[in-house]
């Protein structure tokens, strides 16, 4: 991923190193740091590193993560090679719920093929509902909730993988 921070042009790369639970190993540009993050139920949370606390919030556009930490304002956007690897196969390979709430509606089952832009499940959270797409298209690989069910912020709701005729077409030889 790559790093921007409000008002600054720089682009720093980033990348989580490994994650268990809510501890996380992450490297920005030259350094290693761990981090702990502990969600709250508004949709953001409290990150903990080196002992200092930071308010955290974010938010999910079609290409970044806008991430706002204590004064701080930051941008996470997929790196050029990432990008160009998803432009074959999926834009988001898991629907991940954007804030804590109750799942109202579950529009597709395992096994189901899906278009770029087709609504797949809605969330509400404080009597707002929330309808969440497919990015790209694909196959849904596996649905972990079920209407009814309350989810976290961050949960992954549906897991998803590329559609067959894309996996067809990606791996098909050239022919020059």
């Amino acid at each position: 991923m790559k790093l921007t921070r409000a008002g600054d042009l720089r682009e720093i790369d980033a990348e989580v190193i490994s994650r268990d639970g809510g501890t996380m190993r992450v490297r920005i540009g030259d350094r290693q740091l761990t981090a702990e993050f502990t969600p709250n139920a508004d949709g953001g949370g409290v990150l903990a590193i080196d002992g200092r606390r930071y308010r955290v919030f974010g938010a999910r556009r079609k290409d970044s993560i806008l991430v706002s930490v204590g004064p701080a304002s930051l941008e996470f956007k997929p790196a050029a090679a990432a990008s160009r690897r998803r432009a074959h196969g999926l834009a988001a390979p898991e629907i991940i719920a954007p804030m804590p709430g109750k799942v109202l509606m579950v529009m597709v089952r395992d096994g189901d093929l899906v278009e770029a832009g087709q609504p797949l499940v809605v969330i509400e959270a404080m009597k707002m509902e929330t309808t969440l797409a497919a990015e790209s298209a694909a196959m849904v690989k596996h649905v972990r909730v079920e209407e009814g069910q309350m989810v976290d912020h961050g949960a992954v709701l549906i897991e998803l993988s590329p559609s067959p005729a894309s996996s067809a077409h990606e791996a098909a030889p050239r022919v020059e």
